[in-house]
C-alpha cells in the first residue's frame, strides 16, 4: 500500500509489526497505549531488563504518526500516548510541526531523541529512558514534561522556547561530551521552570535564560566537583523568585510547596562553582538551608545582582568564595552563621536597603561580616551598614560601626598617624563619642585646680592682676582659643611650667578630636 492514500483513508500500512498496528490504532483512537507486562522489574525503563520485539516499535513509524498521521475516528482527537514502549532507531522530528498531542511513559529509546527548531503543542515524557535529547530551538505552545526522566548525555534546549512551564523534576541527567548536563543558554519559559529533585551530573547552564514565573531548583543535587561551575546562569531573568530550598520528599509531598512539618526533605545541594552574576529577579532570590561544596578555586558568585529580597539562609561555605560585588538588594536577610569566614567574602559595592536577620546577629558578629569581606580596608562596607543602621533608628549601633571603620583605617597608617589615631581613639573616640571629651576636661580640670592651688603663684605686675583662682587658672589653659583672663597675670616656675604646657596640649588635643568628630558628623548629615 502507498503511503500517502491509505494514510489519508485511515487504512494500516502493510510492513507494521503487531506493536505498531496497535499504536496506529491507539493514535486514530486518542487513547492509551501500553505495553507493560505488569512486572515493575521488567517494567522499568532504566533497569537492564531486556524488552522484546512485542513491546518495541520503530521511531520512523512514531514520526510518521507526528508529522502525516492518520486522521482520528470520528468523535475522537487523535493523539500519541505511549506507556511501557520501546522504541528503536532515533527519534528525529528535527524542523518538524507536530499537532497531536504527545505523552510518553515509562517508555525506553534505544538512541537519541532529536527535536531541534520542531514544534509542538505540548510534549510530555514521564519516567523514560533516553540517551541524550537533542532540542536547541524547540518550540512549544504548551508544557515541555521531562519528569523522572533519565538522560544519559544530557540534554540540549538552548533557545528554546516554552510557552507554558517546563518541568525536570526529579530527572537525572548526566554529562556531554563537553561535560555540560543541561545546555539551555537563551532559552524562555513562559512560566515556570521546575526542576525539583533534579540530579544534573555536569555543567547547568542557563545563561542569558528568561522564566516568566519561577524557577524552582527545590531539593535539587547539582554535582560537577571537578570543573569550576555546577550552575552556569549569568543574566538570567526570573520574574518572580528563584528557589534554592529544600523539597518535601515522599507521596505527600506537593511540588512548589513549602514542605509540611513532619514532612521528610531534601536540601538544595550543589558541589562546584555557582554563577548568577548580572541576575534579575523579581521578588527573591532564596538560598534557605542550601549547601555547598566548593573547592578554593570556586564561587558562589552574585555580582550585581538585582532582587527585592535576597535570603542568604544557607549553610556556610567550608571553602571557596561568595562574591555580592555590586549586587543591589532592598532587604537582606540572613543569619550570622551562613556567612564565610575572612577573605572568602567579598562585597565590595554591595547595596542593601534593610538588614532582616533570621536568629541573633549581634553588632560585634556584624562587624566582623564586614571585616570578613575587607582583606583589605575599603570604607563603602562600613558606610553601608551604618547607614542603614541609621535610617533603621539604630544611631548608637551606627556610630559604633563608623568607630570600627575609622579603627580598621588606622592600621593601615603610618607610626606617627597610627600614634595619633590611638590618641583620638582613647580621648574620644574620634569623635563618635563626644561624652568622652567632656569626662577628660573635667577629669583635668579637677586634677589641674587641686595642683594650682599650692602652686606658688607671684603675680607679673603688683596691683595689675585678678584675685587668684586655681579653677579658673586651670580651665583658662585648658580650653584653647578661649581668654579667661587668668593665664597672662602669675608667674610659674619649675615643674609648675611644665604642668602649665601640659594643661595647654591637652586643651588642644581634646579641641582637636572634639572638632574632627564634629566634622564628621557634619559631613555624614
Amino acid at each position: 500500500m502507498t503511503e500517502g492514500a491509505g494514510v489519508r483513508a485511515g487504512d494500516l500500512p502493510d510492513d507494521l509489526t503487531a506493536a505498531e498496528a496497535g499504536m496506529w490504532q491507539a493514535f486514530r483512537n486518542g487513547t492509551v497505549y501500553d505495553l507493560s507486562s505488569g512486572d515493575a522489574v521488567v517494567d522499568d525503563p532504566h533497569g537492564g531488563h531486556p524488552w522484546g520485539g512485542e513491546r518495541t516499535v520503530r521511531a520512523r513509524i512514531v514520526c510518521w504518526l507526528l508529522l502525516d498521521g492518520p486522521p482520528a475516528l470520528a468523535g475522537r482527537v487523535s493523539s500519541l500516548k505511549l506507556t511501557g514502549v520501546q522504541v528503536s532507531g532515533s527519534l528525529d522530528l528535527a524542523g518538524g510541526t507536530v499537532v497531536p498531542y504527545v505523552e510518553m511513559r515509562r517508555c525506553r529509546f534505544e538512541q537519541d531523541v532529536l527535536l531541534p527548531e520542531a514544534r509542538f503543542t505540548t510534549l510530555r515524557m514521564v519516567d523514560c529512558s533516553v540517551p541524550r535529547l537533542e532540542a536547541a530551538r524547540v518550540h512549544t505552545e504548551g508544557d515541555l514534561h521531562l519528569p523522572r526522566c533519565r538522560f544519559h548525555h544530557g540534554i540540549r534546549l538552548t533557545d528554546a522556547q516554552i510557552g507554558t512551564d517546563l518541568m525536570l523534576n526529579q530527572a537525572i541527567v548526566h554529562r556531554d561530551r563537553s561535560g555540560r548536563s543541561i545546555a539551555a543558554d537563551g532559552m524562555t519559559v513562559g512560566q515556570d521552570l521546575q526542576a525539583e529533585l533534579l540530579e544534573s551530573h555536569g555543567e547547568l547552564s542557563l545563561r542569558a535564560a528568561t522564566i516568566g514565573v519561577s524557577l524552582s531548583l527545590r531539593g535539587a543535587r547539582l554535582s560537577n566537583p571537578f570543573e569550576r561551575l555546577a550552575l552556569n546562569a549569568p543574566q538570567l531573568t526570573v520574574e518572580r523568585s528563584l528557589y534554592l530550598t529544600p523539597a518535601g520528599v515522599g507521596a505527600q509531598a506537593m511540588s512548589g510547596m513549602t514542605p509540611a512539618q513532619g514532612t521528610r526533605i531534601q536540601r538544595f545541594a550543589c558541589e562546584g562553582g555557582i554563577r548568577l552574576d548580572d541576575g534579575r529577579f523579581g521578588d527573591a532570590a532564596d538560598f534557605e538551608r542550601a549547601r555547598f561544596t566548593l573547592t578554593d578555586d570556586q564561587e558562589l558568585s552574585l555580582r550585581r545582582v538585582q532582587t527585592p529580597e535576597l535570603r542568604f539562609l544557607g549553610e556556610q561555605p567550608l571553602r571557596g568564595r561568595v562574591v555580592l560585588s555590586g549586587a543591589k538588594v532592598i532587604n537582606l536577610m540572613d543569619r550570622a552563621d551562613a556567612w564565610p569566614g575572612p577573605g572568602r567574602l567579598h562585597m565590595g559595592g554591595f547595596a542593601y536597603e534593610n538588614l532582616v536577620p533570621r536568629g541573633p546577629f549581634p553588632l560585634a558578629e556584624r562587624l566582623g561580616w564586614v571585616a570578613a569581606a575587607t582583606a583589605e580596608y575599603n570604607p563603602e562596607p562600613y558606610e553601608r551598614l551604618a547607614a542603614v543602621l541609621r535610617a533603621c533608628g539604630e544611631d548608637e549601633d551606627a556610630r559604633e560601626v563608623l568607630l570600627a571603620k575609622q579603627r580598621r583605617h588606622r592600621e593601615n597608617l603610618p607610626m606617627a598617624a597610627k600614634l595619633w589615631g590611638y590618641l583620638q581613639d582613647w580621648t574620644v573616640a574620634y569623635g563618635y563619642r563626644p561624652g568622652r571629651a567632656a569626662v577628660w576636661m573635667a577629669a583635668l580640670w579637677a586634677a589641674g585646680s587641686l595642683a594650682f592651688a599650692r602652686a606658688g603663684h607671684p603675680p607679673m605686675k603688683r596691683g595689675e592682676h585678678p584675685e587668684w583662682n586655681p579653677a579658673l587658672f586651670t580651665l583658662d589653659l585648658l580650653l584653647p582659643v578661649i581668654d579667661l583672663g587668668q593665664v597672662g597675670f602669675w608667674q610659674l616656675r619649675g615643674g609648675w611650667q611644665w604642668l602649665a604646657t601640659a594643661m595647654i596640649l591637652l586643651g588642644w588635643i581634646l579641641a582637636t578630636t572634639v572638632a574632627a568628630g564634629a566634622t564628621r558628623l557634619l559631613r555624614r548629615n
